[in-house]
């Protein structure tokens, strides 16, 4: 191997190169822990905001950047989650009662909006909340670019400048373009995998018992998901280095170093476990998707997945640079490193990739559950192993030229074979050769600047043109490396965000529309006297984004109470059940007491580059309160396959007119006809029914039922004529499907004599507390108290001053049974899962606590630097030399 890279790149000073500090002065001494970190989080930082705005995306162009759940859930939950930590929010941090009719919050907060990245929101405006959420994505990139520079100076002694770049080339890795910026909580997991890595390396070389703890704790608490892979990780780096370091350590030393991650492992997740808990609990309780089967993608997508500018979510997003990925490529064939390195680490590598591939192992990875939508959430661990292959082979020197070769050759190959695949883009083979050419003129010289076995000549000795060429050749090398690198990152950062945006589901920029919506909510806000619904807004999770309280709801906590209730009653949904989105219907706002319904009409065509505009209007009328009395449920005779019959059974009052429509098949399509009330309104509920319904005399009505994953709302086509004949006609797209009783004429006049019924017996007060609700009854009410609240696990009630006990339940809804002499009802919600995540996390703080005094005891120094001994040169691989230090 010829000498140490510094020639090439400047090494690192200190303590991080394993020089003597004594030599430089102290004005000069830099900390290792932050000036390559810094440089990673702001080259990070910047190519992601360059490529922004070469797509022409928001906040550096007009274009929209709220591509499905980015839109749809990740910023109106950043909305509200500003709005609750300002305390502008009905609720509090255990009850949501804006969504899906009141809602488990401390659930969505687990899953959603519990890193600490997230508290950024309240320095932006509530008109600038998307501007809030590209900041919190930048910063969590940038952290992870940070921390991934930070590892690899741990891990070996290198430069800096080099370290800088590789974790900027993690943090922007293919998983994080395709997958992480549109779903800015899985970022957490990224920030967390470097970091999970650092507690192994503490627990290897006995160091920081308290602290280690506490960062799986925070990795845990932020995105417990993505921290759950970080972790399974983060293991196997801790094997490769206990099983694979330049130096073997005594099989003692190997197995208490594993016991001591263990340890910090299992108390950190016990610190998150108030949290992790609620999360996991949610998660069994949530309306369940359809299963997925594991298809492995095709070896040639997964090897074109290397190459830049590709994007899908059928396979494993894996760039991470073709410099950085060249460097990877020749550890395998670096002599200079230690055999038993890069055998561990190649094997790690494969092995990983592999598990990419295997349903068992793809099962591991995501804790037994396929997921549905992006299959290989994980892959992000990949590209950090990859990235630290990279760095073990090229931090002390440049590889020999042999390896180099034979990097070129592999890279050469996997090109070749992913030339075909439908992943690539027409962007991907120009980035490709030109980082390749790049990465190659790089490579030449610093080899040629490397000086050979020979003694080096002292500055004095060595001719003045020699001393120039020394020093500037190893500058343009790094100046192409770097050049290649960045380069190729920002055109596949830019290809990606255009491809999804083509290819995906979009929601606009938020605009007027919005701002209308939340002023008319602001005005007509009566909670908890009655509900206000927005109505339907572009995106969805209307009542996160501009207030009031409706159906709308998209989690992936949604309760599986909630779906099957709204769905049982004529509500659609999408998302393959997780997202039921509002009901335009005067019988289900009377259920739910929905006083107050906005209504938009567009003013223009919704477009991806400019903000949507539409005339809001707010109309109320009168509903029974939110706490109502009905008799004991009897059994009814007519069957309960019918969405009309259903709402009938919870008003308690019969208000449709069921007519059997006579169904006439067409080419075009079907007609139904049927008699009902001259002037009823017609209402046709067809949940899996796609294309339009015409009533005769009105204009065609369209329907988007797509079975599983989305199904059609109830809606109504026009009013009965004087002659009480209804004819619809069908135009469809697909096979029709209707129900048994797809037809409902509403009498007006039947509702209200039920409206004025129910709140006659209902509540004469309500009132509202964070997760909380008491309401005063008439005297001699008896029967059921019914609150307009979806029956989720977490509800304890009472009449009178009995204690609080489980809620009961009337079809679907809370219920609390009444004995004729109470007049007061009592509700409060309590997450699922609360109680127990805090003994749990309270046994972990003990255990805490007892490790820090053990530690105390011993007399180790949680933050003290490693002592000079343990920095000397040449000693990263020795476990007495680094025992004590990391």
């Amino acid at each position: 191997m010829p000498p140490a890279a510094e020639t090439v790149l400047d090494d690192v000073d200190g303590e991080e190169a394993g020089g003597d500090s004594g030599s430089r002065p102290a004005s000069r001494a830099r900390n290792p822990a932050v000036v390559a970190p810094l440089a990673a989080a702001v080259l990070t930082s910047a190519l992601l905001c360059l490529a922004t705005a070469l797509s022409r995306t928001y906040p550096f162009g007009p274009v929209t950047r709220n591509i499905v759940d980015l839109g749809q859930q990740y910023l109106p939950f950043h909305a509200y989650w500003r709005a609750f930590l300002l305390g502008d929010t009905h609720g509090d941090a255990f009850l949501n009662w804006n969504s899906g009719f009141g809602a488990n919050f401390l659930g969505d907060i687990g899953t959603y909006l519990s890193s600490p990245f997230d508290l950024l929101v309240v320095l932006f405006p509530a008109d600038r909340i998307e501007l809030a959420l590209y900041v919190v994505t930048v910063a969590k990139t940038a952290a992870a670019g940070a921390a991934a520079a930070l590892l690899l100076l741990r891990l070996r002694p290198g430069p800096r400048p080099l370290a800088a770049v590789l974790g900027s080339a993690y943090a922007l890795c293919g998983w994080t373009l395709n997958f992480g910026a549109t779903v800015p909580m899985w970022l957490d997991g990224l920030v967390a995998f470097p970091l999970l890595c650092l507690v192994g390396e503490w627990a290897r070389t006995a160091r920081r018992p308290v602290l280690g703890p506490l960062v799986v704790a925070l990795a845990w608490t932020a995105n417990f998901y993505t921290a759950y892979m970080a972790t399974l990780g983060a293991a196997v780096f801790l094997a490769v280095r206990l099983l694979a370091t330049e130096e073997a350590a005594p099989a003692r030393h190997r197995i208490a170093g594993a016991l001591r991650a263990a340890r910090s492992v299992l108390i950190g997740i016990g610190l998150a476990a108030p949290l992790v808990t609620v999360v996991f609990l949610g998660t069994r309780t949530a309306d369940p998707t359809p299963e997925t089967a594991f298809a492995r993608a095709p070896w040639t997508d997964l090897v074109a997945r290397f190459l830049p500018a590709t994007a899908s979510t059928d396979s494993p997003a894996l760039f991470i640079g073709t410099p950085a990925l060249a460097l990877a490529l020749t550890l395998p064939f670096n002599r200079a490193v230690a055999a038993r390195v890069r055998i561990g680490w190649t094997a790690a590598i494969v092995l990983v990739t592999l598990s990419l591939q295997w349903e068992p192992t793809h099962l591991l990875w995501h804790a037994g559950a396929s997921p549905n939508g992006i299959p290989y959430r994980q892959s992000f661990v990949l590209c950090g192993l990859l990235l630290m292959a990279a760095w073990l082979s090229v931090a002390r020197g440049v590889p020999r030229p042999g390896a180099l070769l034979a990097a070129g050759a592999l890279l050469a190959s996997g090109a070749w074979v992913g030339r075909g695949s439908p992943e690539t883009d027409a962007w991907t083979f120009p980035a490709f050769l030109t980082a390749a050419g790049l990465t190659l003129a790089a490579a030449f010289l610093a080899v040629r600047a490397t000086p050979r076995s020979a003694p080096r000549s002292t500055p004095r000795s060595t001719p003045r043109s020699s001393r120039y060429g020394s020093r500037l050749l190893p500058a343009l090398a790094v100046i192409l490396f770097v050049a290649a690198q960045t380069g190729e990152t920002v055109v596949t950062a830019k290809r990606i965000e255009e491809r999804q945006r083509d290819d995906v589901a979009w929601s606009p920029r938020i605009g007027p529309w919005h701002a209308d919506a939340a002023r008319e909510v602001a005005r007509a806000d009566a909670w908890p006297r009655h509900r206000t619904d927005p109505g339907e807004l572009p995106g969805g999770n209307e009542p996160l984004l501009v207030g009031g309280q409706g159906a709308e709801y998209y989690s992936s906590l949604t309760a599986k109470v909630t779906a099957s209730t709204l769905t049982s009653l004529g509500f659609g949904y999408y998302a393959k059940g997780r997202h039921p989105v509002t009901l335009d219907n005067p019988v289900t706002d009377a259920l739910f007491s929905v006083g107050t319904r906005l209504r938009s009409e567009p003013t223009e065509y919704v477009r991806k580059d400019a903000p949507p505009r539409a005339a809001v209007t707010a109309t109320t009328t009168p509903v029974p309160p939110l706490v109502t009395v009905r008799p004991r449920a009897e059994r009814d005779p007519r069957p309960r396959d019918s969405a009309f019959v259903r709402q009938e059974l919870l008003l308690g009052a019969s208000v449709y007119e069921l007519p059997p429509a006579a169904r006439r098949t067409t080419t075009a399509g079907a007609t139904l006809a049927a008699r009902c009330p001259a002037g009823s309104e017609v209402w046709f509920w067809a949940p899996d029914f796609k294309g339009s319904a015409t009533l005769a005399g009105y204009g065609f009505v369209d329907f988007d039922g797509r079975p599983p994953a989305v199904s059609a709302p109830m809606r109504s086509l026009g009013h009965v004529p004087a002659t009480g004949e209804v004819r619809i006609d069908l135009t469809a797209e697909t096979r029709i499907r209707l129900p048994r009783q797809p037809v409902g004429c509403l009498v007006e006049e039947r509702l209200d004599s039920a409206v004025q019924r129910l709140t006659a017996t209902g509540a004469t007060r309500v009132e509202t507390g964070g997760h909380t609700l008491t309401a005063q009854l008439p005297p001699g009410s008896a029967g059921l108290a019914v609150l307009a609240v979806p029956r989720i696990s977490g509800w304890r009630c009472a009449a009178g001053d009995a204690p609080l006990a489980p809620a009961a339940a009337y079809q679907g809804l809370v219920a609390v049974p009444l004995n004729g002499r109470d007049t007061e009802v009592r509700c409060a919600f309590r997450p699922p899962g609360l109680r127990l995540g805090a003994a749990v996390g309270g046994a972990a703080l003990l255990a805490l606590t007892l490790v820090g005094y053990a530690g105390f005891r011993r007399g180790r120094q949680e933050f003290t630097r490693s002592a000079p001994a343990d920095r000397s040169r040449g000693k990263t691989g020795d476990y007495s030399a680094r025992r004590s230090g990391v």
